[in-house]
């Protein structure tokens, strides 16, 4: 690489540029890297997830490393389940000796994992775990980049209060996630006088059958799917072929399915499905944003970077830029250098700005926003064409970033 594009490569990753060179040092330093790579957990969003981290390792290594030493991503499956994170977060701390984690897909996954981290004293920063209390417990080592669940839900109700609706069936799963999306989705419709039924399943589950059929008999303007991983196509396409689906009535479909390829290879007959997407859409995306899609796309295959692979690049990325600037890899003076941190991210501009030096009671802010970034972009996009990318489908909510108006179907 040129010294030229070599200094612009540590710029873009917040490394100093007295710490890069041809090559790094002959030495390692890991971090881990959560995602779930196995059943019942979101495969799809897993194997994203792990291949935007080793870009991340591969990126920051050519910039320079970690004080001046290589990077290696120690990447682990979760499964999407709580007692596997518990055991894989040990296994990154005691065996496998990583100073920091980032990645994380699931809330139970995070809710389970991070007071492991905590009590060990090792930094991490989780990349798409929604649950409130994973910051909400103030703990020392945890920070998220991913939004809060109940700041999520109120994009996808608040959403739906613009649209024709009266009464809305809500299919969640039974999790750390699931769960309490549902309470604020909920809380949030009925704001607006609108009646809501909730439908809960385990993670995982495949055959929907009785539940389409209870929810048909519920006659519902509406149907929104607060379930993760593939079971959420599984539900869309039983929907479908029951006649509730998205071309039958609106629809608001999981976040896997935002991975476009997969879900219209699962969901043949999910065209006019909302989807949520956090980030802002590709024609705004910044340099590295640009930098970091076109080796992903190529990596990969796909048309299109789902948000929770921007997050787990940016999860590494922050770390690094976090250990470089303490100098050292001891979690405190990497917790000291995150609270300070201003990274350009693929998200954009990623800070903290409360934690020790600032609590969040000092803005009236609940204890859930403690080492929360404040600031990631929550839309809703619309497939409105049969086997289009989720990139390349208007953004229809909220008005700030609309590039299109809904097609409402009616049943």
């Amino acid at each position: 690489m040129k010294k030229t594009g070599l200094l612009l490569a540590a710029a873009v990753l917040g490394l100093s540029a007295l710490s890069t060179g041809a090559n790094a040092a002959d030495c390692e330093i890991k971090i881990g890297g959560i995602a779930p790579l196995s059943a019942p957990g979101t495969v799809v969003g897993g194997e994203a997830m792990r291949d935007a981290m080793l870009i991340a390792e591969e990126d920051i290594n050519r910039a320079g490393g970690i004080l001046k030493c290589d990077l290696k991503v120690v990447i682990a499956d979760s499964e999407g389940l709580p007692e596997k994170a518990v055991a894989i977060m040990e296994k990154l701390i005691t065996q496998d000796g990583v100073v920091a984690v980032g990645g994380g897909y699931h809330s139970s996954v995070g809710v389970a994992s991070k007071d492991v981290a905590d009590s060990r004293g090792i930094p991490v920063v989780f990349a798409e775990t929604w649950n409130d209390t994973i910051t909400g417990d103030k703990q020392k080592y945890i920070f998220r980049i991913a939004p809060l669940s109940s700041w999520a839900s109120s994009t996808i109700w608040k959403h739906a209060l613009e649209l024709p609706v009266k009464k809305v069936a809500i299919l969640t799963e039974n999790t750390d996630y699931g769960i309490p999306a549902a309470e604020e989705t909920t809380k949030g419709l009925n704001s607006g006088n609108i009646e809501v039924v909730t439908f809960s399943v385990d993670i995982g589950t495949q055959d929907y059958a009785g539940i389409v059929e209870r929810i048909k008999a519920g006659n519902p303007d509406m149907i929104i799917v607060l379930a993760t991983g593939e079971a959420g196509y599984n539900f869309t396409q039983q929907a479908a072929d029951a006649g509730i689906g998205p071309q039958d009535i609106i629809f608001h479909a999981g976040q896997v399915s935002l991975e476009s390829k997969a879900y219209w290879e699962n969901v043949p007959d999910g065209n006019y499905a909302f989807v949520q997407r956090i980030g802002v859409p590709e024609n705004l995306f910044n340099d590295k944003a640009k930098a970091f899609a076109k080796v992903y796309k190529e990596r990969t295959g796909k048309d299109a970077v789902e948000s929770y692979a921007m997050e787990a690049y940016d999860s590494i990325a922050i770390l690094a830029q976090a250990i470089n600037e303490a100098g050292s890899t001891d979690g405190d003076k990497i917790v000291a250098a995150l609270e300070n941190i201003d990274h350009d991210g693929t998200l954009g501009r990623i800070y903290f700005p409360y934690g020790t030096k600032k609590d969040p009671s000092a803005d009236s802010k609940g204890d859930e926003w403690w080492h929360q970034w404040p600031d990631p972009a929550l839309t809703v996009i619309q497939y409105q064409e049969e086997g289009q990318s989720s990139v390349n489908s208007p953004i229809v909510f909220p008005d700030a970033y609309k590039t299109g108006d809904p097609v409402i179907v009616k049943k």
